[in-house]
């Protein structure tokens, strides 16, 4: 018989449950603890979905003290930083719901720990398990657009503000750019190997977020609900990145790599409103490339699938933690994602281009 794997959620929220439902699907897991800052918030999370054998509580501290093997970070972003390294230092194996952090200093801290301590941070980005992604990186990494120098992503709800934590900056660090931005991102750059980025010029605004006409909370809003961005990244490559949580628009378009040999053109699944990012699945992948001279347009077949790709992402976590394989989505690859969030938004306040500095 395999050895239970004890597993602590921290934070009790509508992503934390997402957590819990997708480990009661695997074998030999068992939530034991749960908490959360919030008085009696823990034990009522834990009597809704029936952990029967979880302890509540108050203090992620208290929790990181009992006897568990792995956890879930499903708080608020700004505690993402704090919360990892105490896990990390407590020597748990930590599963993290993106962003990763607010800033690029904590997130460099943060991956600076788990190499201190071996144990593993993985981040939670679970499009990367969509079996249409997966085809779209193969494209790539096959070499079939010869050198890619240009890369269009982003996405944009006509309507899509949450509301609550996603709104406050004291909470959140970030709105649509932490929210459905970094999935954009990685969308791009995993496929490419996650090239080093190296300055952004960006602008940020929340016209709607910010208006009463839009937006119940509009008095509490203080993040940004429209971002775009040209990042220069090594290798003589350029991302031209855009995200949206509301606009009078339908889309931002496509996403969009551009290569010498060939181009490839992905649009993201799903209509209405709330569609049109990259948290979801591929609506069509097409590959554009000259054959015997002639423009060719090669439509790539979209497989249809019914992967549940939050449990895989919670699977191939625990898988890891069981193998003592590395992290998934490591920390020092999804750094880079982080340092371009910090880029626009420092480069939005000082309406200036602005320098990414990573370490060697």
């Amino acid at each position: 018989m395999s050895k239970v794997l004890k597993i602590g959620i921290i934070g009790s929220g509508g992503i934390a449950q997402a957590h819990v439902r997708a480990y009661q699907t695997i074998d030999d897991v068992e939530i034991v603890a749960v908490a959360d800052i919030v008085p009696g918030k823990a034990a009522d999370f834990i009597d809704r979905l029936q952990l029967h054998n979880a302890i509540p509580y108050e203090d992620h501290r208290r929790l990181l003290d009992s006897d568990l093997d792995a956890v879930s970070i499903c708080t608020p972003n700004a505690s993402h930083y704090a919360t990892s390294i105490d896990a990390l230092r407590a020597g748990k194996q930590v599963l993290l719901e993106k962003p990763m952090s607010v800033t690029l200093d904590e997130a460099i801290e943060m991956v600076e720990v788990a190499n201190e301590t071996g144990n593993m941070l993985s981040i939670g980005f679970q499009p990367r398990y969509d079996p249409n992604m997966q085809t779209l990186q193969q494209i790539i990494r096959s070499g079939q657009l010869g050198k890619v120098y240009y890369v269009q992503t982003g996405g944009g709800r006509r309507r899509g503000m949450p509301g609550g934590t996603f709104i406050r900056k004291d909470l959140a660090g970030a709105g649509a750019m932490a929210d459905i931005g970094c999935y954009s991102i990685d969308l791009a750059l995993h496929a490419l190997g996650y090239p080093k980025p190296l300055s952004v010029s960006a602008f940020t605004s929340n016209y709607f977020g910010t208006n009463p006409k839009y937006h119940p909370e509009a008095s509490k809003f203080d993040v940004e609900d429209f971002g775009v961005a040209m990042v220069r990244l090594e290798g003589d490559l350029v991302l031209n990145f855009k995200i949206s949580w509301a606009m009078h628009m339908d889309t931002l378009g496509p996403t969009l790599f551009l290569g010498t040999d060939a181009g490839l053109k992905v649009t993201p699944a799903g209509t209405g409103p709330w569609s049109g990012v990259w948290d979801g699945r591929v609506g069509s992948i097409t590959l554009f490339h000259d054959i015997l001279g002639h423009h060719t347009e090669s439509p790539i077949p979209i497989r249809e699938h019914k992967v549940d790709l939050f449990r895989e992402k919670v699977f191939d976590f625990v898988t890891a933690v069981r193998e003592g394989r590395p992290a998934p989505i490591p920390a020092s690859e999804i750094l880079r994602n982080q340092a371009i969030i910090d880029g626009i938004l420092r480069s939005a306040q000082l309406r200036k281009e602005v320098d990414i500095h990573l370490p060697e």
